[in-house]
C-alpha cells in the first residue's frame, strides 16, 4: 500500500473527529451542510475513478469528503426509485393492499424497464411492492406505488418533486416514478450532491435501510399474488463488507449508477457514482468500491477501535 501523505492523514483525522463526535443518524433531520467542504486542499484523490459525476460524503454529518462535479445537472435513471419510496414511507400505510394494473405491467415493457415480474390484477401490499422495487429494480411496482400513492402518476409525481424542493434539492427534478426515459432522456435529472443528501434522508428511515441492505426477499404465492423471489441488483451489497445499500440505475443516457453506503468500524460513509460506463453496471461497483477505498482510512479504524 502507498504511502499516506500529511495531508491525508489529516483529512482522516478530521473525518475521524467527525464521526466520533457526531450525533446518531437514525431519525435525525439532515443538516444542510451537503456543499460543505473540508477546510484544506483536497489534492489527493481516488485513483481510476471511471465515473465523470460522483459524490463521497461523511454519512453522519453529511460533508462533502470527494466529489467531481457535484452541481451538475445529470440523468439519475432508477436512482429515482429512492425518491419514490420515500414518498410512499413518508406517506405510510405500508400493509395496505395494491392492485397491480395492466397499465403498470404495459408501461415497463414499453420502455424496456426492468421489472419485478408483475402480473396484472394480483395484489400486494406496499411494503411487498417497495422490495419488488428497489431489489429488482422494478419499474412495474414503482409504477403501481405511483397510482396508488398519488393517487395516479401526475400526483405522485407532484408529490416527489415537492419533497425534493423540501429537502433542499433545487437541481433535481422527476418526471418519472422509476427513473425511466419518460418523456425523454433528460427528463428526470439530479445532481451528485444532492443524491448524497436524498440518500442520507432515506437512510434515516429504519424499513427503508432494511429494504436495501436485503440481498434476496421470498414473497410465497398467496390466494391473489404469484410466488416471487427478488434478488438485489446491487453488486456492492454482495461484494463489499460492511455495505448496508442503496440503489443502481442504468439507462442510455445516464449510463451506470451506483448509490451507495458502507460501514466500517466506526465511520460510515454515502456516495454516488454516475455514468460509470454506458452499459456495464459493474464498472459502477468498481467505482463505488475505489471511493470507498480512498475514504476508509486505517487512523479512522484506530479511532473507533476497529
Amino acid at each position: 500500500m502507498a504511502m499516506r501523505t500529511p495531508v491525508r492523514v489529516l483529512l482522516a483525522a478530521a473525518a475521524g473527529i467527525l464521526v466520533v463526535f457526531a450525533p446518531p443518524a437514525v431519525a435525525a433531520p439532515v443538516p444542510d451542510v451537503s456543499h460543505t467542504q473540508l477546510p484544506f486542499p483536497l489534492s489527493l484523490q481516488p485513483d481510476g475513478v471511471r465515473a465523470p459525476a460522483a459524490a463521497l460524503a461523511e454519512a453522519n454529518t453529511g460533508m462533502i469528503l470527494w466529489s467531481r462535479q457535484p452541481d451538475t445537472r445529470v440523468p439519475i435513471a432508477s436512482i429515482t426509485k429512492v425518491m419514490t419510496a420515500v414518498v410512499v414511507l413518508e406517506s405510510g400505510d405500508l400493509d395496505r393492499p395494491i392492485t397491480v394494473s395492466r397499465s403498470a405491467v404495459d408501461y415497463a415493457a414499453a420502455y424496456g424497464g426492468s421489472t419485478a415480474g408483475l402480473a396484472p390484477g394480483e395484489v400486494l401490499t406496499a411494503r411487498q411492492l417497495l422490495y419488488a422495487m428497489m431489489l429488482p429494480s422494478g419499474c412495474d411496482a414503482a409504477y403501481a406505488l405511483a397510482e396508488a400513492y398519488g393517487p395516479g402518476q401526475e400526483a405522485f409525481l407532484g408529490r416527489m418533486n415537492a419533497t425534493a424542493q423540501r429537502l433542499g434539492m433545487p437541481n433535481t427534478y422527476f418526471s418519472d416514478p422509476s427513473g425511466l426515459p419518460a418523456p425523454d432522456d433528460f427528463s428526470t435529472y439530479s445532481t451528485p450532491a444532492e443524491l448524497v443528501r436524498l440518500g442520507r434522508h432515506a437512510m434515516n428511515n429504519p424499513v427503508f435501510r432494511e429494504i436495501v441492505g436485503s440481498h434476496i426477499y421470498h414473497q410465497p404465492a398467496g390466494p391473489a399474488n404469484r410466488d416471487h423471489v427478488w434478488e438485489t441488483t446491487n453488486g456492492l451489497l454482495r461484494e463489499y463488507a460492511g455495505t448496508t445499500g442503496i440503489k443502481t440505475g442504468s439507462t442510455d443516457a445516464a449510463g451506470t449508477c451506483l448509490l451507495f453506503e458502507a460501514a466500517r468500524g466506526g465511520q460510515r460513509l454515502i456516495g454516488v457514482v454516475l455514468n460509470s460506463s454506458p452499459d456495464d453496471l459493474a464498472a459502477a461497483t468498481a467505482d463505488a468500491r475505489l471511493v470507498l477505498n480512498w475514504g476508509f482510512v486505517p487512523i479512522l479504524s484506530s479511532l473507533s477501535g476497529g
